[in-house]
């Protein structure tokens, strides 16, 4: 197992605000928490207000290992809110507040020497909304060894050509189920299958890997030109929020560490169900809970 990983995670990081209560959340943030489980050597780069949800974004990645440095500080945009609702099946829908302090992560040059030192650089589109952040990020980009791109698709914040150029910029790319479809179809697909678009984008992209999840169907991988599959884990759903998110995680986190493919998807397939069938988008799951839920099938 490959030892001393160091993981850069780009972009919001927040509070998701429930009807009953609050969490924090943003997609890069969980990766990161979740990363930063697994012994991955993981790093945050993003903004928060200098207010008190502000330095309780600060306080929650510093006790969950996560290296700080390249937090910026703001002290005109507020920190990040997103609005949560959830249907009777735990499905969750998102109100995102703009601007935040996550909006203008300037670029600074530790950003850049960190980018350079890590093994893999994640980022996701949602924080393309805005020009600062999307100029460092594109920045950063160029600086970074492996790069994987988490689609989170939230309207009206993306365009085809948004999309696109960050489809040029990634080695791996990981859609949900209905992203694929839709990107796909903005790139002029007339596949319907799920295998069909997946390798119709990595036609369109340079990315060597690609990872499709299907909700509670599971997911399935390509990589090296062979598709993977798991179709699933049962659980009780409480909400969706950050499943996908740790999902990635632990894929990615695997495949770093030398596990093979299917192993790896497996693994990350059964972390996504475990974080469904609990509250919020960062549970506690040891590596023993983990095995032991794997196990059974």
């Amino acid at each position: 197992m490959k030892k001393n990983i160091k993981a850069v995670c780009f972009g919001e990081i927040l509070y998701d605000v429930f009807p009953d209560k609050e969490r924090i959340g943003g997609a890069p943030l969980n990766v990161a928490s979740r990363l930063s489980s697994m012994g991955i050597n993981t790093e945050m780069i993003s903004r928060i207000c200098v207010d008190v949800k502000g330095y309780e974004l600060l306080s929650y990645l510093k006790s969950r290992n996560i290296e700080t440095g390249n937090i910026l500080k703001d002290e005109q945009y507020g920190t990040g809110i997103v609005n949560v609702s959830l249907s009777a099946n735990g499905s969750a829908t998102y109100k995102i507040m703009y601007p935040s302090a996550w909006d203008k992560i300037e670029l600074k040059a530790g950003m850049v020497e960190s980018v350079l030192n890590a093994d893999v650089f994640i980022f996701g589109s949602l924080v393309c909304r805005d020009r600062i952040s999307r100029g460092t990020l594109f920045e950063l980009i160029r600086k970074a060894k492996f790069r994987v791109l988490d689609f989170n698709l939230r309207p009206p914040y993306y365009s085809k050509e948004l999309l696109m150029a960050l489809m040029e910029h990634a080695e791996f790319i990981k859609f949900n189920d209905e992203e694929l479809f839709e990107i796909a179809g903005l790139l002029g697909s007339k596949y319907n299958s799920l295998e069909q678009n997946l390798l119709f984008i990595a036609d369109k992209s340079k990315a060597i890997s690609i990872c499709v999840t299907k909700g509670r169907h599971g997911a399935v991988l390509l990589r090296d030109k062979k598709l993977y599959y798991n179709s699933g884990y049962k659980v009780k759903v409480k909400d969706t929020v950050g499943a996908g998110d740790s999902f990635l995680a632990t894929l990615i986190a695997k495949l770093l560490q030398g596990e093979e493919p299917q192993q790896s998807l497996d693994q990350a397939c059964a972390m996504g169900a475990l974080v469904a069938g609990e509250e919020g988008a960062n549970p506690e799951i040891m590596a023993e809970t983990l095995k032991s839920f794997i196990s059974p099938y």
